[in-house]
């Protein structure tokens, strides 16, 4: 009983923290719902609303992302769930199959409470178990006729990893010869391109669908799209009809996720850049971080103390401060240590990587007054 009431107390001490939080140390800050809502009021929205997934701003964006893409069309949906569900269910159709290739800590796994088998009856084919991205030998561990083959840039269960660009251009032409659409899961693609070293459209001329997502390094309100061939994209559309994703209007998302484009893609080196800095100056401060240097913006830390004693002291800061200096930690897997997830954005920037390591070192490691 002791135990209830102490996580019903504690559950109530962290709603109040985050109630009256009034900045972060990562993404792009903490904005509250009134105040983003007017933001997006400030921009253009248009002479005409969208109707029902056609004309309008949404028109528009699906424009310019098939352009930022390089594809002959784009989609807005309103989830990356939705978005991926419906292309590769396309890709399944055209080709007659029911299998569709994929690592086994992608999102399409791990978080979708098996959409494409219960929904579109699709088997998913295990690429590799292993924190790290798949390669022509995975695929050729799987033999005969598949529908597609997908890859998620990057791997976020694997711990936020990308290949390198020739691992990457090998792997697709290892799906061109075996003539299998390579679909790419693009939920963090825009904060992947400085690794990369290539632009968005040369990423995606190595496959044959995309999906991108607008409200992770963008920050808007909600929202994604799918990019391809025309043809591809159209059916994805149908499907997108078929799961209910056609809204009267998508006008708030459509102008949040340009507002996103407009204001952080043109930021993603610098987030990028500021994320090997940070990791550097954690290093230092005995917080270990992984992959060292990061990938993208986004990196694990490690620290040598208990979930519960860290998440009580980024609590009581919380609560005494108002700054949110990191998530919530969990048990790492050697016993005595905690990991969480930090994302490089706009606040971090703002703050320096230096100020933001020197802060959560303090808090973390417990290390104010030593």
């Amino acid at each position: 009983m002791a135990t209830g009431i102490d996580d019903e107390a504690l559950d109530r001490r962290r709603k109040a923290a985050r109630a009256a939080c009034k900045s972060t140390l990562f993404g792009h800050g903490e904005i509250k719902p009134a105040d983003q809502l007017a933001e997006i009021a400030q921009v253009d929205g248009g002479e005409v609303f969208d109707r029902y997934g056609e004309g309008g701003v949404l028109a528009e964006l699906e424009a310019d992302v098939a352009t930022l893409l390089g594809t002959e069309a784009a989609a807005f949906m309103p989830s990356g769930i939705m978005a991926q569900q419906c292309v590769l269910r396309a890709w399944a159709d055209r080709r007659s199959a029911t299998r569709v290739a994929v690592h086994a800590l992608s999102h399409l796994v791990v978080h979708e409470l098996d959409a494409l088998p219960t929904l579109h009856g699709l088997t998913l084919e295990q690429l590799s178990d292993e924190p790290r991205q798949p390669t022509p030998a995975d695929l050729a561990a799987i033999p005969g006729h598949l529908g597609a083959v997908t890859l998620e840039l990057p791997l976020r269960d694997g711990g936020n990893v990308l290949p390198t660009w020739d691992e990457l251009t090998t792997f697709a032409q290892a799906c061109r010869d075996r003539d299998i659409p390579l679909h790419l899961d693009g939920a963090r693609l825009w904060e992947s391109t400085p690794y990369l070293g290539h632009s968005l459209a040369e990423i995606v001329e190595l496959a044959d669908s995309v999906y991108v997502s607008f409200y992770k390094g963008l920050g808007a309100l909600a929202g994604a799209a799918v990019a391809g061939p025309d043809d591809v994209i159209a059916e994805a559309r149908r499907w997108q009809r078929r799961h209910g994703g056609n809204l009267l209007t998508l006008l708030p998302y459509a102008v949040s996720a340009r507002a996103g484009l407009r204001r952080h893609l043109p930021r993603m080196a610098e987030y990028h850049e500021v994320a090997v800095a940070l990791t550097r100056a954690l290093t230092e401060a005995g917080i270990r971080c992984t992959p060292d240097p990061p990938h993208t913006n986004a990196f694990r830390m490690y620290a040598p103390a208990t979930d519960d004693e860290i998440n009580e002291r980024v609590l009581v800061h919380l609560e005494t401060t108002h700054e949110a200096v990191s998530s919530s930690w969990q048990p790492a897997d050697v016993p005595g240590w905690s990991v969480t997830e930090f994302t490089v954005g706009a606040a971090t920037c703002d703050t320096g990587a230096a100020e933001v390591a020197a802060r959560l070192t303090r808090v973390v490691l417990a290390t104010e007054g030593l």
